[in-house]
């Protein structure tokens, strides 16, 4: 399994009141509560850390969990407690690495027991990006979007083929894979007939096929603002570097994958001309550097935003995949709650292209939504 090794940032934190003792950490594993104490005790006298302040950071842990200790010098620290048997760290410290050498803000690795599952790292703050959404005011959010799509640029123009896994076809179809088998399958208890199967993988095919063409570059594969810490310096404003976290799936692959993720979000909804202004301010950043000369991309906004457009889509079919997953496999049925953002993104853009409009006739069919006469007018 991978390690989600700063996946806490971005659920519920738990911020224990002013003036009490922290939450205590329990421990299922006598064992590993010992094995813990004795790596602790030896962090702590290398980095001056207060033993009695260790308290739980995230409310949301499986097979790993995150603690939060404080400093002598007035700071905290993470802990990340993953158990090497279910969980493989490797790729969150390798992806560090590079994200650091890109010049973006990451949790510093301070010390890493890899054979115990037990890292210290440092601790980028308790509020999310996310947390700091004007939802009712787009344009009170234009600073952060700005700084996001910074960050971005700076991780893609350290792209380099052969570092990261590739991002390519067979991921691709693994991906969409998701939708019919545990969206359609599981979640809407649905067994498509032969007429809807190939329907279904003639839309999968075109999707793979738009989104194999272009630039490659490093993708993070969950750029969101739930994954972007804000600054947490006095006096900062949100127009500073963000720190990036969730980032240990990354791959090498499309470049129209991370801005896509930005402004489609799995949890939040924007009007398009709020989506569009941040997309089209990333595409003129982004062209100067050389990194969209593809086609008529680098001069032509609409035939990017195009591909972004697609490349969202393959994105939320997945995501409906997951979360259908997530809510029937391992019991986390908030997820599904956000089902009908990405039904509504998945028919926003069918509608827009005559190749996917018998996939929105399907999708209509399978949500039980009427049939759209003349469906196909005004599309490309």
């Amino acid at each position: 399994m991978r390690c989600a090794a700063v996946r806490f940032a971005a659920t519920q934190m738990i911020k224990p009141p002013m003036n009490t003792q922290p939450t205590p950490v329990t421990w299922t594993d006598p064992e590993r509560e010992r094995v813990f104490g004795r790596w602790l005790q030896a962090q702590s006298a290398q980095h001056s850390l207060v033993v009695g302040s260790l308290r739980p950071a995230s409310a949301d842990a499986s097979f790993r969990r995150y603690l939060r200790i404080d400093h002598h010098q007035d700071h905290s620290l993470i802990i990340m407690d993953a158990p090497p048997t279910h969980e493989n760290c490797r790729p969150f410290v390798d992806i560090a690495s590079l994200l650091r050498q890109a010049g973006l803000l990451v949790p510093e690795i301070l010390a890493w027991d890899e054979p115990n599952g037990f890292m210290l790292m440092s601790d980028l703050g308790e509020q999310t990006m996310m947390e700091r959404i004007d939802r009712d005011h787009p344009q009170a959010n234009h600073a952060q979007y700005m700084a996001a799509t910074d960050s971005l640029l700076a991780w893609q123009l350290a792209s380099k083929p052969g570092v990261l896994p590739a991002y390519d076809e067979a991921v691709l179809r693994r991906e969409v894979q998701l939708f019919p088998d545990w969206y359609l399958a599981q979640h809407k208890g649905i067994t498509l007939n032969d007429a809807q199967g190939r329907t279904l993988q003639s839309a999968f095919d075109s999707i793979v096929a738009h989104n194999l063409t272009g630039p490659k570059v490093y993708v993070h594969r969950d750029f969101m603002p739930r994954n972007l810490m804000l600054p947490r310096q006095p006096g900062s404003t949100p127009a500073q570097q963000l720190g990036v976290l969730d980032f240990q799936d990354a791959l090498y692959g499309p470049v129209t994958y991370d801005i896509a993720s930005l402004m489609r979000d799995a949890f939040l909804t924007w009007e398009e001309d709020f989506v569009i202004d941040v997309t089209i301010r990333y595409w003129e950043k982004a062209r100067k550097t050389g990194l969209l000369d593809f086609e008529d991309w680098h001069s032509d906004f609409g035939a990017f935003y195009r591909a972004v457009e697609w490349m969202g889509l393959q994105r939320h079919l997945k995501v409906a995949g997951i979360f259908a997953r997530l809510t029937l496999r391992d019991g986390k049925p908030k997820y599904l709650a956000d089902a009908p953002r990405f039904i509504h993104y998945i028919r926003s853009t069918a509608h827009r292209y005559r190749a996917l409009g018998p996939l929105l006739k399907l999708i209509d069919e399978i949500e039980g939504f009427e049939a759209a006469s003349g469906y196909a007018f005004g599309r490309v």
